[in-house]
C-alpha cells in the first residue's frame, strides 16, 4: 500500500472519530436545551392561563430611598452622558447616584465633579488605591462611603448597580423601591442596544441576552435556582448586603472575583435570600409596551468581544468553579443550571472538533478525488446522530430568531441567523483566552479590571 493510501485511511478514520465525537457532544448538549425549552413552554402556558403578570401601574409607589452604585475606571467619555441622563429619566423621588473613581484616573474625576457640582443627588467617591483594580473592589469603596454617609443621615433601602455606559429605564426605580419589599434583590432584563456599525459582533450580544433574560432566567426562576446577577440593572437590599459584609470582613463585594455579579446572586441564595427577576412593563404614549429594562451597547470589535467573553468564561466556567461549588444536594435544578454555567468549555471542545472535522472532511474529499477513490459511506449511527443534530440545529435556530424578533424586531431576527456563527467563533477565541488567564491566576497573576472602551449613545436619542 503506498504512503498515500496509508494517509488517506488515517484521515478517513480520524475524520469518523471527530464527527462522532462531536455529533454525540451537539446530542447532548441539544437535548439539555430542549429540556430547558420544554420548563419555559410549561412556564408560559401557565402564565398566560393565569394573566401576563405584572406591570408598572399595579407596583405601590416609591416609599424608600436608594442608591445606585456606579464604578467608573477610565470611564471620562461616556460617564457624564450616563449622569445626565439618569439624572433626567430617574421617575423616583429619593436616590443618589455614587460614582466610584481612582485617584490616578483624573479626567474621569473631572468628568463626575463636573456633574456633581450641578447636582446634589450625584455623590463622587475617589478611592484611596491607584487604579485599575477589580470592580468589585471599587463597589466596596462605595460601599464604605455609602456606610459613612448613612450613619449621618436617612438609612438606604437598596443599592442598584449600574455601569458607566447604562441606558437607565425611567421607570427601573420604582419598581426596585416596589419589589426589594418583597425581596431581598431584584434583577432587571438587559437588552442591547442595536449597533448598526458592528451587526455582527455588536449584535451577537442582542441575541445571547434576547435568549439568557427572555428564556433562561425565568426557567432559573421557576425551578427554584440561585438566579445570577448581570451586575447592572439589579438591586440588593442594604440589609442583605451588610450580612454578606459581615462574613468578608465589611465588605459584600468579593474583591477576588473576576464576575462578582454572577457570584453575588449566588451567594444571596446561600445565605437564604430572596431573588426576582423581574420583567415588568408598563404602558406609554411611544410604545403600547414598554419593558422595563437596562440598555447599552456592547464592545463592537473583535477583540473587545473576546477580552469581555473570556474574562465571564474565566470568572464563571473556571474560577468560579471552585470559588462558588454546588449547590444543596437536594436542589436538583440549582445543580441543573450551574452545570450551564460551567458546560462552555466542553461545548467549545464539542465545536473545535466539529469545525476542525469540516476542514477534514475537505480534505478527505479533494485526497480521495486526486487518486480517483470513493469516499466510504457514513455508517448507520453517524447517519442517525446527524439527522437529529440537523433537526436540533434548526429548532434552536428558529428559536433564537422567535425571542430575538420578540425584543428587537423581524430585521434582527434575520440577522440573528449568521450571527450564530460569528458568536460560535468568538467564542472559541474567548476559550483559548481565558485558559491563558486561568493557567496565569493559577501561577499567582494578579486581577485586574480587564474592561473595554465603552460609548454612550447620542443624547438625541435619550429623551427622558
Amino acid at each position: 500500500m503506498a504512503w498515500g493510501d496509508v494517509a488517506l485511511n488515517a484521515l478517513d478514520i480520524f475524520n469518523h472519530e471527530l464527527m462522532l465525537f462531536a455529533a454525540i457532544g451537539f446530542l447532548v448538549g441539544g437535548i439539555d436545551d430542549v429540556a430547558v425549552d420544554l420548563v419555559f413552554g410549561w412556564q408560559a402556558l401557565r402564565h398566560r392561563r393565569h394573566g401576563n403578570g405584572e406591570r408598572l401601574e399595579r407596583l405601590p409607589g416609591p416609599e424608600h430611598r436608594l442608591a445606585v452604585f456606579v464604578p467608573a475606571w477610565d470611564e471620562a467619555a461616556v460617564i457624564g452622558a450616563m449622569l445626565q441622563t439618569a439624572l433626567a429619566r430617574f421617575d423616583h423621588p429619593d436616590f443618589d447616584i455614587y460614582v466610584g473613581t481612582y485617584p490616578n484616573d483624573t479626567a474621569t474625576i473631572d468628568a463626575v465633579r463636573a456633574i456633581a457640582d450641578r447636582d446634589a443627588r450625584v455623590r463622587l467617591v475617589i478611592g484611596d488605591t491607584p487604579g485599575p483594580t477589580t470592580k468589585a473592589a471599587c463597589l466596596n469603596t462605595l460601599w464604605h462611603a455609602l456606610q459613612a454617609d448613612t450613619r449621618r443621615s436617612r438609612h438606604v433601602h437598596a443599592v442598584v448597580l449600574h455601569d458607566a455606559e447604562d441606558v437607565v429605564h425611567r421607570d427601573e426605580l420604582r419598581v426596585f423601591d416596589a419589589l426589594t419589599r418583597r425581596y431581598d434583590a431584584v434583577q432587571l432584563p438587559v437588552l442591547p442596544l442595536v449597533d448598526k456599525g458592528s451587526r455582527l459582533v455588536s449584535g451577537h450580544y442582542c441575541d445571547e441576552f434576547a435568549i439568557a433574560h427572555g428564556k433562561h432566567l425565568p426557567v432559573r426562576q421557576s425551578l427554584g435556582a440561585a438566579l445570577p446577577f448581570a451586575g447592572v440593572g439589579c438591586a440588593i437590599r442594604t440589609d442583605m448586603l451588610a450580612r454578606i459584609a459581615a462574613l468578608r470582613n465589611g465588605e459584600p463585594f468579593d474583591a477576588g472575583s473576576l464576575t462578582e455579579d454572577y457570584e453575588l446572586g449566588l451567594t444571596v441564595a446561600r445565605l437564604g435570600g430572596t431573588a426576582r427577576f423581574a420583567r415588568i412593563r408598563t404602558t406609554n404614549a411611544r410604545d403600547a409596551s414598554d419593558l422595563v429594562a437596562v440598555r447599552a451597547f456592547f464592545p463592537g470589535s473583535l477583540d473587545a468581544a473576546v477580552r469581555q467573553k473570556a474574562r465571564w468564561m474565566t470568572g464563571i466556567a473556571l474560577v468560579g468553579w471552585d470559588r462558588t461549588g454546588w449547590a444543596r444536594p437536594a436542589a436538583l435544578g440549582d445543580h441543573w443550571m450551574r452545570m450551564r454555567d460551567r458546560r462552555g468549555l466542553v461545548a467549545m471542545l464539542v465545536l473545535a472538533a466539529a469545525y476542525l472535522g469540516l476542514i477534514g472532511w475537505a480534505l478527505g474529499v479533494l485526497g480521495h478525488a486526486l487518486v480517483d477513490r470513493p469516499i466510504a459511506p457514513v455508517g448507520p449511527v453517524v447517519s442517525s446522530l446527524l439527522a437529529a443534530n440537523a433537526v436540533l440545529l434548526a429548532w434552536r435556530l428558529a428559536l433564537r430568531a422567535c425571542f430575538v424578533g420578540h425584543a428587537y424586531g423581524a430585521t434582527e431576527a434575520l440577522w440573528s441567523l449568521p450571527r450564530a456563527i460569528v458568536a460560535n467563533i468568538i467564542a472559541l477565541l474567548a476559550t483559548r483566552r481565558a485558559l491563558f488567564s486561568y493557567v496565569a491566576l493559577l501561577r499567582g497573576g494578579a486581577l485586574t479590571w480587564d474592561k473595554t472602551a465603552h460609548r454612550f449613545p447620542e443624547t438625541a436619542r435619550l429623551t427622558a
